[in-house]
């Protein structure tokens, strides 16, 4: 099984930054693609931006402030969140997808932590 593990939430004045983690543990083959994505109340989860066999994609509400990076060596996704904005406030959830084994994929979810954008 794989587990994922966001880190890196929590409340910052419009304009500020934050850096959000996902931290893959378990076992499995590879990890073919990871992504944030994020659900503000009363709203459907939305993608944020993800890294598709290197490849990085971002939602147009958060291009050129956000930036999405991973680090392999460590198994971790993180989300750099710079110039936010009140309506970045949501739960971001990391998303991965890959291999268990040659067979068998999976696609899992973390727990969520919350972001908070206010004064």
């Amino acid at each position: 099984q794989v587990q994922l593990v966001e880190s890196g939430g929590g409340l910052v004045q419009p304009g500020g930054s934050l850096r959000l983690s996902c931290a893959a543990s378990g076992t499995f083959f590879s990890i073919f693609a990871m992504g944030w994505h994020r659900q503000a109340p009363g709203k459907q989860r939305e993608l944020v931006a993800d890294i598709i066999s290197g490849k990085t994609n971002y939602a147009d509400s958060v291009k050129g402030r956000f930036t999405i990076s991973r680090d392999n060596a460590k198994n971790t996704l993180y989300l750099q969140m710079n110039s936010l904005k009140a309506e970045d406030t949501a739960v971001y959830y990391c998303n991965a997808a890959g291999r268990l084994d040659e067979s068998t994929g999976f696609d899992t979810w973390g727990q969520g932590t919350q972001v908070t954008v206010s004064s």
